[in-house]
């Protein structure tokens, strides 16, 4: 019995690696990031406002989790997730967490202050209103993530663009913004700026990760 229970023991010990490696707020924003295109060190700490040490010690206890893989590509290093179904695992966090915790509502109030300011648009009416040609969708991620994958017809004009390219959006059409998810602000604020311009815009709530979640095709 003692053995038995040791080796089970072992076992629980070893599913507690994943646990201990998630654990850690900048960690899970790394994974975040990655969920959206893979990335080299210097890039995950310019977009993760952390100093390139802090990210590579980061980097690296996720990587003895094994969940992310890293590949040398000449003077610098880049990292990607170890397996789509590490995506899915951080969206099912994300979303218990959010069943769960009054307080992750609080703070995404906090975050996202002018989340409920535009409407919001599934991704069933999305493809619908795409087929009929009456909706413009504006993935406004960076170029970097949109050339790893986006949604189908989606135009790319990254957030910090979109002021000085307005005028490549076609007047008089419906302006469907969507960015790395519900937990992202960069369509809010692309919507804001398109508003005070005269479009007629709405907010796709879900991103990359939860379209290809849904089982939906992305492009390159």
């Amino acid at each position: 019995m003692n053995e038995k229970r040791t080796s089970k023991e072992r076992l629980y010990q070893t599913f507690a690696r994943l646990g201990s490696a998630l654990a850690n707020p900048h960690r899970l924003e790394l994974l975040d990031l990655l969920a959206q295109a893979p990335r080299t060190v210097e890039e995950l700490a310019q977009e993760a406002h952390m100093a390139i040490a802090n990210t590579s010690q980061h980097l690296q206890r996720l990587r003895q989790a094994r969940l992310v893989l890293h590949e040398r590509e000449g003077l610098f290093v880049r990292y990607r997730l170890a397996d789509p179904a590490i995506a899915h695992l951080w969206l099912e966090l994300r979303n218990l967490a959010g069943q769960q915790l009054a307080e992750v509502d609080r703070a995404l109030n906090a975050y996202r202050p002018q989340r409920h300011d535009f409407e919001k648009i599934s991704m069933d009416q999305l493809q619908e209103r795409m087929a009929g040609d009456e909706v413009v969708l504006l993935d406004v991620r960076p170029e970097i993530e949109y050339q790893a994958g986006h949604l189908p017809g989606a135009v790319s004009i990254p957030l910090d663009e979109l002021a000085q390219r307005l005028g490549e959006l076609p007047p008089g059409r419906l302006i469907v913004a969507y960015c790395r998810g519900p937990y992202c602000v960069f369509a809010d604020e692309a919507l804001a700026l398109l508003a005070a311009r005269g479009w007629n815009v709405a907010r796709l709530e879900e991103g990359v990760a939860e379209w290809r979640l849904a089982g939906l095709p992305l492009e390159r």
